[in-house]
């Protein structure tokens, strides 16, 4: 049986990913203003699926691979392959649509989403918590809407509501991955929910191209480079070997962090500046965040959060 990782190499190797997935963020940001969305996602996706599987093969740095049952082929098709599909048309188009910092707030949210699904609603403390937990958060997403809807920009509402449904979708493909965790390495989770995500992609992919000239950009071939590299074998590595380790809220509490890493390269790399109803969305979001993971009555005390 494998060994568990230490708990700080598990925060350590997540504090990586998530500094990797704000260039990620960043990078996917850049390119969607002069290629196509599903173009860039299907690519990136295809080729780091590829890559993983060949150092899987080739390599012994994920450890020795496990042959795929019929059953197990079929769920990375039909649950983490189609849901990360859709995950990229949802969040490649947000990002052309709308500001990355409100993409990323919506991926800030992902924690709580991750707590409603491994709870259902109870007469108890930390059902009460934990639903405190989502308005809080949910307060967090109308204040990001609010100026849209004031002005009425439907393509940029579009954009909005394509942000949130990525980070419902975020969720659900980190779910899929933690019950398959118990079968394959999160390397392994990675390489074969990545290139059939691409695969399912590419059609769409295909009609994007045949409506628009993809001009060549060398910065843009770089940055492409390091999504499939960095934002994509890299991280998603070490997120999805994490997940099978914690639980998915437990291992999504770091997802709070990549708006500031996500709003950190915007600003240095593509001078999008902070402003007030980012950091009010924010606080709101992450103190939802928090408050939904906190053991309050160890905080507090049996006294005011009787155990349930």
């Amino acid at each position: 049986m494998q060994r568990k990782p230490h708990d700080g190499a598990l925060a350590g190797s997540l504090l990586l990913a998530v500094f990797l997935f704000g260039a990620n963020n960043t990078g996917i940001k850049f390119m969607v203003g002069f290629w196509p969305p599903l173009v860039i996602g299907a690519s990136r996706f295809l080729l780091a699926g590829l890559v993983l599987l060949a150092l899987l093969r080739w390599t012994p740095l994920f450890g020795k691979p496990h042959p795929l049952t019929p059953d197990l082929n079929r769920r990375l098709w039909t649950r983490t392959g189609l849901l990360m599909a859709l995950y990229i048309v949802a969040f490649n188009y947000a990002l052309k649509l709308t500001l990355i910092s409100h993409v990323a707030l919506y991926l800030g949210a992902a924690p709580v989403w991750a707590l409603l699904w491994e709870g259902q609603p109870e007469k108890n403390w930390r059902s009460a918590q934990r639903y405190g937990a989502a308005a809080l958060a949910f307060c967090g997403v109308l204040i990001l809407f609010w100026p849209i809807l004031r002005q009425h920009g439907q393509g940029t509402l579009l954009g909005e509501i394509l942000g949130l449904l990525s980070s419902v979708l975020w969720t659900s493909v980190g779910r899929q991955s933690r019950l398959m965790g118990q079968e394959l390495s999160g390397a392994e989770i990675a390489a074969h929910t990545f290139w059939r995500a691409g695969v399912i992609t590419t059609p769409l992919a295909a009609i994007e191209l045949s409506q628009s000239k993809i001009p060549w950009r060398a910065d843009g071939a770089w940055v492409q480079t390091f999504c499939i590299l960095g934002g994509g074998v890299g991280a998603f590595a070490l997120w999805n070997n994490a997940l099978r380790h914690w639980k998915t809220s437990q291992v999504y509490l770091f997802n709070n962090l990549i708006p500031i890493s996500t709003m950190t390269w915007a600003h240095f790399c593509l001078g999008e500046p902070f402003t007030q109803t980012f950091w009010t969305a924010m606080i709101l979001i992450g103190s939802g965040v928090l408050i939904g993971q906190a053991n309050l009555q160890k905080l507090f005390g049996a006294l005011w959060f009787p155990a349930d």
